[in-house]
């Protein structure tokens, strides 16, 4: 599997990249971390070079780097972008996951993630 972008996700990411002036190799570094109200929060940044323990995927033109250890929950995510007043901002749609908070920013693995 991969990670994947919708186009939304992948234009707002590139107007983030142009609007920061950050180098053309920039790539969306995403993760997770353990915390939020459901268990672990996605970590979601910018970087240059993927690290040696990264994975790398290209979806619509925009490089993402996911460390190993993440990739086990995250595996087969789709980032989108909501342009919705009431609820901007990136969303994640991840097989992954069993429940997922009210914000979207965290959520509860499948047991069979954790193997």
């Amino acid at each position: 599997m991969a990670i994947e972008l919708t186009e939304n996700a992948r234009d707002e990411i590139l107007r983030i990249i142009q609007e920061n002036k950050l180098s053309q190799q920039t790539g969306l570094r995403l993760g997770i971390k353990g915390g939020g109200c459901a268990g672990f929060t996605y970590v979601f940044d910018f970087d240059d070079n993927p690290d040696e323990f990264d994975e790398v995927f290209e979806s619509l033109g925009v490089r993402i780097f996911v460390d190993k250890k993440s990739l086990l929950y995250i595996d087969g995510t789709v980032v989108d972008f909501n342009t919705s007043l009431m609820d901007r901002g990136f969303k994640f749609n991840n097989p992954k996951a069993n429940a997922a908070c009210g914000c979207g920013t965290s959520f509860t693995p499948k047991e069979a993630s954790f193997i």
